[in-house]
């Protein structure tokens, strides 16, 4: 049965071949992973990929392994923006992970089933956006690897268990553990203060296993502790509710605009834009195209709804 791979992927396979590090590596084929059309004819071609996946991962452990002081852990920005996922065991952060990504992490229904980080890369219309899962934080666990990981994401998306005994509870004891890491988490869409020592993080909140019997009990109590500062997704990881919203809210939260680059007399390119931070200007994405074209930029033409044509 033919692949039918579309040109997306051939275009992508091109960055796997200059790809120097492991997590480089692993990025690339986690987004190839997110473009191959889910069907028999590409079963082998899907094995090959979470075969090398984990190979990298293993090598990768391996060194951490051997090495002095203890497991560190940095993984390089990938795509539009960087997601940390943090919760409490088994709030279902992998099986949600698995819902907006195309990646294959171990899902198991016991504590400390993620062991180490798990970056995977989650489509959003024409972008990639790069979420990682991470071991669970409890009252006695959260290695300082994970608090740097956190301190140098984009946003940090809470994951909390609606089948919990105490959704609220749990809640509250991430926030007073990554407290003791000088780390504060603040509303997505507020704007950032510095802090005096304190490392202010963008947060959103995903409510999973709104399928289990007492989720609406336990989301009320959440929502009376979190109040309406913090936007918070139900979603259910295994069903599937609400997982397009909370995509389009995780992209929301990165505060990013897409640019799109146009040659003389040719049409825009729309299939893969320059992602910036809101706020940065024409200068800087005459920098990122090349330092030389920044330095002799003399004009640019803009196109954009709140522009004239070409302007």
């Amino acid at each position: 049965m033919p692949a039918n791979l579309p040109p997306q992927y051939f275009e992508t396979e091109k960055k796997l071949k200059s790809a120097k590090t492991s997590e480089e590596k692993i990025v690339i084929m986690e987004e190839l992973l997110s473009i191959i059309p889910k069907h028999k004819g590409t079963e082998k071609l899907q094995a090959l990929y979470k075969t090398k996946i984990a190979k990298l991962r293993a090598q990768k452990q391996k060194k951490q392994a051997t090495s002095r002081g203890g497991p560190s852990f940095h993984i390089d920005k990938a795509g539009a923006g960087q997601v940390v996922l943090v919760g409490p065991p088994n709030s279902g952060k992998s099986q949600l992970i698995q819902s907006l990504t195309n990646a294959d992490p171990e899902v198991g229904d016991y504590p400390f089933t993620t062991h180490s980080p798990y970056p995977a890369m989650m489509p959003f219309e024409n972008i990639q956006i790069q979420l990682i899962d991470m071991p669970p934080v409890t009252p006695d666990f959260l290695e300082a690897w994970q608090a740097e990981l956190i301190k140098g994401a984009d946003v940090v998306l809470v994951v909390l268990d609606l089948d919990s005994q105490d959704t609220a509870r749990d809640c509250q004891m991430i926030s007073e553990k990554l407290k003791e890491k000088n780390i504060e988490f603040v509303p997505a869409g507020k704007r950032i203060e510095p802090g005096n020592r304190l490392f202010r993080k963008k947060a959103l909140i995903a409510a999973n296993k709104t399928d289990r019997p007492d989720a609406d009990l336990n989301l009320t109590f959440l929502l009376e502790l979190t109040g309406s500062e913090f936007k918070t997704v139900p979603v259910s990881a295994l069903r599937g509710d609400g997982i397009e919203e909370l995509r389009a809210i995780i992209f929301g939260a990165l505060d990013v605009v897409r640019v799109y680059s146009k040659e003389p007399r040719k049409k825009a390119d729309t299939g893969d834009p320059f992602i910036f931070q809101k706020g940065e200007t024409l200068m800087d994405m005459a920098k990122t195209v090349h330092k030389d074209f920044a330095r002799k930029l003399r004009f640019a033409r803009i196109w954009g709804r709140a522009k004239y044509e070409g302007q």
